[in-house]
């Protein structure tokens, strides 16, 4: 940054880049096609909530730890309040039709949302983690540097037993050391513990409810966009070599935090 940049007096459109930000939508297809100004929008907006919603995450992580569970909460009916933007945008995307979505598909070549390195980083930081996401980013990117240290770091729910912990609640030593490069799996101990905060812990109780609205908005991201891609393309593979609808349904119903969904039979 310049001297004289420094001086200048900052503005609404140099605060937020806004010139740069605005040349960042550059369609392929010829004319362009009217339709992929939309596609590209709609992406690059993902993007930044993906980057917004991953430094909203790390938050609540941090004011577990220091053991403030009402930001934390806070921070989570935020997290909550952008998911449900993130798949009120979905209805925007459906107003393309199939048709109009092909005008353009072919110029995305092997570009795909499975190539996304923040939704992966996403999933990480919730526990899903696949080893075999990092082999899609050349070593040394920012998107595979990031992904390694996702990877490798405590998730969401490994900050909410540690806090459960500090608490005076009795969680496995097995929970507490657990690999976190691993899927997180239930615990019959974590449940029976689950099930006296229920009973007789009013905060904590409610921490665990905003959990579970994370995760079953989460959960409604998956299943709109598996119905989205359905609507667009049918059962067609997807760009990039990904099995385009097929791999999607598959992610659909499975629970990023188990153990708050088996409790509830035993309450």
């Amino acid at each position: 940054m310049t001297e004289q940049s420094k001086d200048a007096a900052v503005t609404y459109g140099s605060y937020l880049h806004v010139d740069e930000l605005l040349s960042l939508q550059q369609p392929r297809s010829e004319g362009p096609e009217h339709d992929e100004m939309l596609f590209i929008v709609i992406h690059q907006v993902y993007e930044l909530w993906f980057k917004q919603l991953l430094h909203e995450l790390d938050r609540v992580s941090q004011l577990l730890a220091a053991g403030d569970a009402y930001r934390a909460q806070h921070t989570l009916k935020r997290i909550l309040t952008i998911l449900k933007v993130m798949v009120a945008q979905l209805d925007i995307l459906e107003t393309m039709t199939p048709l109009e979505f092909q005008s353009f598909r072919a110029r995305l070549e092997a570009a795909s949302g499975f190539q996304s390195d923040q939704f992966r980083q996403l999933e990480f930081a919730l526990g899903a983690k696949n080893p075999h996401a990092l082999s899609r980013f050349a070593e040394g990117t920012r998107a595979r540097t990031a992904l390694e240290q996702r990877y490798g770091a405590p998730t969401v729910w490994d900050a909410f037993l540690r806090h459960l912990a500090r608490e005076g609640y009795t969680i496995p030593d097995t929970q507490l050391t657990r690999d976190v490069t691993s899927l997180v799996e239930p615990s019959s101990g974590v449940q029976a513990a689950l099930v006296t905060i229920y009973r007789t812990d009013a905060k904590n109780a409610e921490l665990c409810e905003r959990l579970v609205d994370l995760d079953e908005g989460v959960q409604e991201w998956r299943y709109r966009h598996v119905k989205m891609v359905e609507r667009t393309i049918g059962t067609k593979s997807g760009t990039g070599g990904s099995s385009g609808a097929e791999y999607l349904r598959n992610t659909v119903g499975r629970p990023l935090f188990p153990d708050l969904w088996a409790i509830r039979t035993h309450l």
